[in-house]
């Protein structure tokens, strides 16, 4: 799975690469960048957590990891949540104050919102979560932030018949493939959510009125 994740991550991780070396290279300023060079600190900042936060996060999903080297597992956490929200807070900023790219209508502005906003609460209730011990609700809240986060991975293969027909989709195609990118990610993690948590209630030895009370420790 960390291998997968990584390589749904690449495209997007070159293209943030592509940029820092326009920003940093003295390359041409056009309509298309020069929102970037007007002001470069965010998407310099947006780029670089995105990098970490994806590359490092695939890794979190290795279960061996989890188990046999849980400090490890800790520790990358702990990079993860700030870079994560620096990742969607820093987007955040660009939807807002960046002039709209020509490629974008406003729905697709109210998407990147939405879903930045949403990446952003996924890892403060994620980290809420493991703070209070809730190692179940930690691992769902930060699997759906990384979801979001790894979006625009997605959004590359939904983007990808109409590149193919020689070209780049605009007005309703696009934000229909934008909104796909975020909506498959969020549903595989339910699916995957679901399948591997037991459903209270379920079990055929469970007796009407009978309460199951965690053991200590």
């Amino acid at each position: 799975m960390p291998a997968g994740l990584v390589l749904l991550g690449v495209v997007p991780m070159i293209a943030g690469a592509a940029r820092v070396a326009e920003l940093t290279g003295g390359a041409p300023i056009t309509p298309g960048n020069a929102r970037f060079f007007a002001s470069p600190a965010p998407v310099l900042v947006h780029i670089a957590s995105v990098a970490v936060y994806c590359l490092v996060g695939a890794f979190q999903f290795a279960p061996g990891l989890r188990r046999r080297r849980l400090r490890r597992h800790r520790a990358a956490g702990r990079l993860l949540v700030p870079f994560g929200l620096a990742a969607a807070l820093s987007g955040l900023w660009m939807t807002a104050f960046y002039p709209r790219p020509p490629t974008d209508d406003a729905l697709v502005t109210g998407f990147r919102f939405v879903f930045g906003a949403a990446m952003a609460a996924c890892l403060v209730l994620g980290f809420a979560a493991i703070r209070r011990r809730d190692v179940a609700g930690h691992r769902a809240w930060m699997a759906r932030g990384y979801a979001i986060g790894l979006g625009a991975g997605t959004q590359v293969l939904t983007h990808l018949p109409w590149v193919l027909a020689g070209g780049l989709p605009s007005g309703t195609p696009r934000t229909l493939a934008m909104l796909a990118g975020w909506v498959i990610n969020l549903a595989v993690v339910e699916w995957a959510l679901r399948r591997h948590t037991p459903a209270i209630g379920r079990s055929p030895h469970r007796r009407p009125g009978f309460v199951d009370h965690p053991t200590p420790g």
